[in-house]
């Protein structure tokens, strides 16, 4: 019985073993860098070294050929020269090696019909030999359920609910770096290269499946395959959300595009009516996709599109205020009796509040008061909040800060984990100065983003993904 895609890629994303064709002692080559990556990130499993002139590679024991290691091999990492892969993807078939990632470059992407000839003919042995693969023209991938990782300096000591597969080997890391230095949960990371094998739409079909993925990020430059793309899309988006960041939106970007990974980029125009028609999200700078599926991996979807904001200064409130509008956000008045019962706990000079409500100067303990409320309310259906000033400022006394932190982001955790609600945090001074604060709310997953535009736009893409999937499960 032929294996499902889930059996194929565990192969490749959750290897019991691996080799590494073409390892070396050479710290300036791929053959070394991605043993060193896989040792320090703690893979469990056998690794095999293959190399026909050393004993050892990196303290390892060496092998001549795949023939010569004693025991199973679930996944071959291919670093030999373009020429090479068709028989190394031979020996991996006589092997019983059912996965591979092919690192090595030289193929469609470089332009030449030898490149395409050689691309043409790894696709045929692997399929004759029964082996997915990733690649080639790729910089590896980065598994937290199978502890492996050879994807450049990505670590998995943060793991979360973000899948993110990227055709940019080079983009694809310093994105899923940057992503991590957010904060934003990143789960497995592809480096898809040219898709000469699995392409956008099988690695789809596998995170459809996978219970750790939340959310899934692409960042793309072409497809071969659009039509079934975009069936399995629909497919995938009835129960996990997907953004996209697509280069090669203009004519000049095509251009790059088609000598990069050799991939077909059509008018831009077509494909973003084609994600808004089945509801694909799509960001129009790289790090969107990311600050938009943080929120959507860790909170619950909103009924509409309502929005309660709680702020520190008159600053803030326009400024979110504006970013909500511009997406469509609507930030409805407090009904009279909210507002009366709300007037009383601020002092008597100070305005009835509305939505969105300053906090500038309010007593300690009355922003949670009024959270709680804001979530009570059946006309509200999400919550953006920053802290109030009297967070992290404690006289100089950096305990009593740090305690003054705690306490109030545990207090928003309890407001956020009673509410069936999504709430998205502000992060900009005075809060600039309660780390521990802060990483309890990261720590808990209330996702916190750095400018009021940011915030607006994890909010919309859990309103429109709540729209999407309501529609497509009706």
């Amino acid at each position: 019985m032929p294996e499902s895609i889930v059996e194929q890629l565990d192969h490749i994303f959750k290897p019991k073993s691996v080799a590494f064709i073409g390892a070396s002692n050479d710290q300036r080559k791929w053959g070394y860098r991605q043993i060193l990556s896989a040792q320090r990130n703690g893979f469990p499993g056998p690794i095999y070294p293959v190399n026909r002139h050393e004993e050892q590679v990196i303290g390892i024991p060496a092998y001549r050929s795949l023939l010569d290691i004693p025991g199973e091999v679930d996944m071959a990492l291919i670093t030999v020269p373009a020429p090479q892969v068709p028989q190394v993807l031979n020996e991996c078939g006589d092997k019983g090696i059912r996965g591979a990632v092919i690192i090595s470059s030289g193929f469609s992407e470089i332009g030449t019909e030898e490149g395409r000839r050689l691309q043409v003919e790894i696709v045929r042995v692997a399929r004759q030999r029964g082996i997915r693969f990733v690649g080639p023209n790729c910089m590896g991938i980065s598994s937290p359920a199978g502890r492996f990782s050879t994807a450049g300096g990505l670590d998995m000591r943060e793991t979360g609910g973000i899948a993110f597969i990227s055709q940019s080997g080079t983009m694809g890391n310093y994105l899923a770096a940057k992503a991590r230095d957010r904060g934003f949960g990143l789960g497995l990371f592809v480096s898809s290269g040219n898709q000469a094998d699995l392409g956008f739409a099988d690695y789809l079909e596998y995170l459809a499946e996978d219970d750790s993925t939340k959310a899934i990020v692409l960042y793309m430059e072409g497809m071969s395959e659009g039509r079934r793309f975009f069936e399995v899309a629909r497919q995938v988006l009835r129960h996990k959300p997907i953004a996209i960041y697509k280069a090669g939106r203009t004519a000049e970007g095509r251009k790059a595009v088609s000598s990069h990974t050799a991939s077909l980029s059509g008018p831009d125009e077509v494909f973003d009516a084609i994600c808004k028609q089945i509801g694909i999200l799509r960001g129009h700078e790289v790090l969107h996709p990311f600050e938009m599926t943080q929120a959507l991996a860790t909170q619950p979807l909103p009924q509409g599109n309502r929005i309660g904001v709680l702020m520190t200064g008159g600053g803030q409130c326009v400024t979110v205020a504006d970013a909500c509008g511009q997406l469509g956000l609507i930030l409805p008045e407090l009904d009279a009796e909210t507002q009366a019962t709300l007037k009383q706990q601020f002092a008597p000079h100070v305005p009835p509040p509305r939505n969105p409500i300053d906090l500038a100067g309010s007593p300690p303990g009355l922003d949670i008061r009024i959270l709680q409320t804001l979530a009570s309310l059946d006309y509200i259906d999400g919550i953006i909040l920053s802290a109030p000033s009297s967070i992290g400022m404690a006289r100089g006394n950096v305990v009593e800060a740090a305690r003054s932190s705690i306490n109030w982001a545990e207090a928003v955790i309890d407001v956020s984990r009673k509410q069936d609600k999504p709430v998205i945090f502000f992060a900009m001074p005075p809060f600039a100065n309660a780390g521990v604060g802060i990483e309890l709310l990261r720590a808990a997953q209330v996702p916190i983003y750095e400018t009021p535009e940011e915030c607006a736009r994890a909010m919309s893409a859990l309103v429109r993904y709540a729209e999407t999937r309501r529609r497509l499960n009706a």
